[in-house]
């Protein structure tokens, strides 16, 4: 009995504040976020499977968005692209971004998303790190994010390493305060310097469609990346991905019920082709119409009408007519080499 109150809890709290497309105020294009589920920092200590063995218990096509060193100039603009399209995200807050933009990380916590941290200062030390140091860099990160947040506002227990450079006594450090350590499933490197908004939306959907599912790692204080996320979100939602919003689990808000295999990465069974996606097929319809035009041809294959299409259709035949010229002066040119090499050769004696 007690087994199942739990899980009708759980249950409720898994679809609380789920947003869908149709529910998007102003976008019914909108991915929206589809569900939320609740994690136990104590049960799972350390997920993501670029780096470790478990990641997310996530559905097939499900996605959690996170988004790396917030709060920055750029974090404002795209706290509108979630909001436009009703996406809940992870950030991880660096606490020197925090102290030196409070206000932006106040309009994340308004806008309901769930934050952790970062680190303090950013170090892409920490595989190397002393105890003492480590200590200092998670402890300060947290604390200036709950200096500008105010004691009651709630900062999750999840903790991303900076650069992804694991070492023991970071995760040590990190479980000694109950501390989940997120790695991610999918990098879109989104932070390279020659790298365009269309790149990041390529690799990000390539990448996704490679695993089936799972984290997404994307830095918001880059100006690409926010050019880059609705055009990522309307490719996920055109190829049935769901986004899914992720909080820790408390008292008052018991985990997801899950089975262990469910935090077991299974990636599809058939390797995906290279993703096509919207502004190929945007391309490939303008490359497309511009071929009916050269041909004389409207789309329905009948004959197009107009000046145009007449001056189309003469240089078609003028083409033809070099073409043709052309391969009769070869068949010219063969037989004559082979009438001068027949006249070359000596005659057999009977």
């Amino acid at each position: 009995m007690r087994i199942a109150a739990s899980a009708a809890l759980a249950a409720v709290f898994c679809h609380a504040g789920a947003t869908f497309a149709a529910d998007c105020p102003g976008n019914p294009d909108a991915i929206g976020t589809s569900r939320t589920i609740v994690v136990d920092p104590r049960e799972h200590t350390r997920v993501g499977s670029f780096q470790y063995p478990e990641t997310l218990p996530l559905k097939d096509k499900e996605v959690v968005l996170t988004l790396d060193d917030a709060p920055r100039p750029a974090s404002a603009p795209a706290l509108d692209v979630l909001a436009a399209h009703c996406v809940k995200a992870t950030y991880f807050v660096i606490g020197k971004h925090a102290r030196d933009y409070p206000d932006i990380l106040r309009r994340i916590h308004a806008a309901g998303h769930t934050i952790a941290s970062h680190s303090d200062r950013h170090p892409l030390s920490f595989n190397r790190m002393a105890k003492e140091r480590a200590e200092k860099e998670i402890d300060g990160g947290i604390a200036a994010i709950r200096t500008v947040l105010g004691d009651g506002a709630e900062i999750a227990p999840f903790f991303r390493i900076p650069g992804l450079l694991r070492g023991e006594t970071v995760e040590s450090v990190a479980a000694a305060r109950g501390l989940m350590v997120w790695s991610t499933d999918v990098m879109s490197h989104d932070w390279k310097r020659r790298i365009t908004a269309d790149g990041i939306v390529r690799r990000t959907i390539d990448r996704l469609e490679a695993k089936g599912k799972g984290i997404l790692l994307l830095h918001d204080i880059h100006p690409k990346t926010v050019e880059a996320l609705p055009l990522i979100f309307r490719e996920l939602k055109q190829r049935g991905y769901r986004i899914v919003h992720v909080q820790p689990a408390t008292d008052a808000r018991p985990a997801t019920p899950t089975e262990a295999q469910d935090w077991q990465l299974q990636p599809p069974s058939v390797t995906p082709l290279p993703a096509l996606l919207a502004s190929d097929i945007m391309n490939l319809n303008g490359n497309l119409a511009e071929q009916h035009a050269m041909s004389g041809l409207d789309f329905c294959g009948l004959p197009a009408k107009g000046k145009a299409a007449s001056r189309l259709a003469l240089r078609k035949e003028r083409r033809q007519a070099r073409s043709l010229g052309r391969t009769h002066r070869k068949i010219a040119g063969s037989r004559r080499i082979a009438a001068g090499a027949q006249r070359e050769s000596p005659v057999a004696m009977p």
